[in-house]
């Protein structure tokens, strides 16, 4: 039996539900995921190893126009995966009956890509069967796609209908990564992007976009089965540090305290988490503090 093997990117507008996708692909917690848009920041690699088969997703930032240094490496990052894989899945919403700017963008940006896209129209569980038609023909006029399916993120049988689609057009090869390994992604950076996601989860809209979370310390004790970890939350206001702190520290609890368990459950160890919270002005168009948060190549 041929082993195939190959790299798949997702690409969309931000907040299609791509990180769910990516999770569901593996079964595992990879990605963050929020209703906030603009939530993944890098590309992420998720891993999944058959029998026959090795199937390296990768997350990319939702394309939109950019309004910081941070927001130009963000679309960057996913635009230069195209022309880098072996297979393109373009994730637009069925709850839209057309194209919107943002998609047309992007089928123009593929357009110039030699490599095969598949259109995986999402979220059909939130529409009635018979608005999925006009919305296929829609993508039909938009660009000549090698597959067009409607899918639920969601759900296992989507993802699993996905994956058998995307094998017939892999290409033998190697097995890249080990099969027990799920992600490229170190710990310590799993680790920041869990914190941001609870803080997406718990903080009123205007805060979270202007959030970054180094992880300064990730070690484990040597008395004990506990790994330290600790981590500063940057913000660009002091209003915002009041908000992320909250009253008498409450805030900052309940992120820790929900960050803590996610770790946990990752590490399959006792964590003791510290959490301290920074105020740096218009971090996102500083190029340093970019490059220490790891959004500079």
């Amino acid at each position: 039996m041929a082993f195939k093997s190959g790299f798949v990117s997702i690409v969309g507008r931000p907040n299609v539900g791509k990180s769910t996708l990516l999770n569901r692909f593996t079964g595992e917690k990879i990605a963050i995921m929020s209703d906030k848009p603009q939530t993944t920041r890098n590309t992420i690699k998720a891993i999944d190893t058959g029998e026959d088969y090795q199937m390296i997703f990768i997350d990319t930032p939702g394309i939109h126009k950019p309004r910081t240094k941070l927001g130009d490496y963000m679309v960057n990052v996913a635009l230069d995966t195209l022309n880098e894989v072996d297979l393109v899945l373009f994730l637009v919403e069925a709850t839209d009956s057309k194209p919107g700017a943002g998609d047309l963008y992007i089928a123009e940006q593929l357009k110039q890509v030699k490599t095969p896209v598949f259109c995986l129209i999402n979220k059909i569980d939130l529409v009635e069967k018979e608005q999925i038609l006009p919305v296929i023909s829609a993508y039909k006029e938009l660009m000549e796609f090698s597959q067009i399916i409607p899918i639920s993120a969601l759900e296992y049988e989507s993802a699993e209908l996905v994956k058998k689609e995307i094998k017939k057009v892999l290409p033998e090869g190697p097995k890249y990564f080990p099969e027990d390994m799920i992600t490229d992604q170190p710990e310590k950076v799993i680790a920041a992007e869990i914190i941001r996601e609870k803080i997406l989860q718990l903080v009123s809209d205007e805060v979270p976009h202007g959030v970054g979370v180094e992880v300064i310390t990730f070690k484990s004790r040597d008395d004990k089965d506990i790994v330290n970890i600790q981590a500063n939350i940057y913000c660009e206001k002091k209003t915002h540090k009041g908000i992320l702190i909250g009253k008498e520290g409450s805030m900052l609890k309940k992120i820790g305290s929900l960050a803590r368990v996610d770790i946990e459950r990752l590490l399959g160890t006792k964590v003791f988490l510290e959490l301290w919270v920074k105020v740096k002005d218009d971090w996102r168009n500083n190029d340093l503090m970019l490059k220490t948060l790891g959004y500079k190549k």
